[in-house]
């Protein structure tokens, strides 16, 4: 039988039995070797804290209204970083072919059938290891946070949160061209960002707050800045570190009020400008020339050239069954997790 992740109940996660979906035309059926987990999203399941779990989606009006949630406990089928191998074809798919081994979204789940069309274009290369295509949504947003904000060379930066997107982000704004002051709380997510590329790397809690040193050291403010930590006190410590008039993308996952964001302080004497950055859409401005499959394909090359080496961000690699111990340690805040990885019974034995 296939398996799901399955999110049961706040606090609650486990590896259930599925149906198997049938293989109808235009569809292919691809047995999950890998499944990476992106821990700002997924945590707001585990814990209950997701906009989807408590009021319902208004797609055409575009706003959350009170009601039945649009998603209830148990909820299946989180996920969008998975890698693996084409198992079945459709009678009328010519691409991918059975053996191909490609990336996509489709859920922390052993068995998919999905349309070949989606994934035609996403097939590995035989020499790659497979675990990168885990990065290729993770990559994707981060990519698009730095071009949200708006990075140019000599630029300087202030990315807030060096996670795994931020961390890639961070390599990105650097490939781009930009100084980057790398933000955290963890010793060990700063000495990597170093490694991937910030000229300098500063301590969240240090006196006075990242934001005044980063606008002392760089005499008058950062350009621009990224938050991917989700966490309001951070996003008002970005929105102090940049110049007058300066960027902010705001691009983590922020849950429930904003108490630490305080409108009335550097936001408005500063004239800030803060924008939305969210994996749905692209910067406005660079619509007609970007997308996300564009997104995805530079990321990847990217990370297959050697450009960004998101194979250094792997920490955890892990059995699917034990799915339920890695969101306890997420949850906890285990310093020692950057990106952890969901291994499923099809994928070959690691060397």
């Amino acid at each position: 039988m296939p398996h799901i992740v399955q999110f049961t109940e706040p606090g609650r996660v486990e590896l259930v039995e599925t149906d198997a979906a049938p293989l109808s035309p235009g569809m292919v059926r691809v047995a999950t070797w890998y499944s990476g987990i992106s821990a700002g999203t997924e945590l707001t399941a585990y814990r209950g804290t997701n906009p989807y779990l408590n009021a319902t989606w208004d797609a055409e009006r575009r706003l959350f209204v009170p009601g039945q949630p649009s998603f209830a406990y148990p909820v299946q089928g989180w996920g969008y970083s998975e890698v693996g191998q084409v198992v079945e074809v459709a009678d009328d798919v010519t691409a991918p072919a059975v053996g191909d081994v490609v990336h996509g979204i489709w859920g922390h789940r052993s068995d998919a059938v999905l349309p070949a069309s989606a994934l035609a274009w996403r097939v590995m290369p035989s020499s790659a290891d497979p675990v990168l295509g885990t990065f290729a949504r993770v990559g994707s947003i981060a990519l698009n946070a730095v071009l949200a904000a708006d990075v140019r060379l000599g630029e300087r930066v202030a990315i807030f949160g060096q996670g795994v997107i931020g961390l890639l982000a961070t390599r990105l704004a650097s490939l781009s061209g930009g100084r980057v002051y790398a933000v955290d709380t963890v010793a060990g997510r700063l000495a990597k960002a170093a490694e991937f590329g910030a000229l300098e790397t500063v301590d969240a809690l240090r006196d006075g707050g990242a934001g005044a040193y980063i606008r002392e050291r760089t005499d008058g403010g950062a350009d621009s800045a990224i938050e991917l930590s989700g966490a309001d006190r951070a996003l008002h410590e970005a929105v102090r570190s940049v110049v007058v008039e300066g960027l902010v993308a705001a691009s983590g996952f922020y849950q429930g009020g904003a108490a630490n964001l305080r409108l009335g302080e550097e936001f408005h004497h500063n004239r800030v400008r803060i924008v939305a950055s969210q994996i749905s859409g692209v910067p406005v401005g660079l619509g007609g020339r970007w997308d996300q499959p564009r997104l995805v394909r530079t990321v990847m090359d990217l990370i297959l050239s050697g450009a960004v080496d998101a194979g250094a961000l792997v920490s955890d690699v892990v059995d699917a069954r034990e799915v339920a111990d890695v969101f306890r340690r997420l949850d906890a805040g285990d310093p020692g997790i950057l990106q952890a990885v969901l291994r499923f019974d099809a994928a070959p034995e690691r060397s």
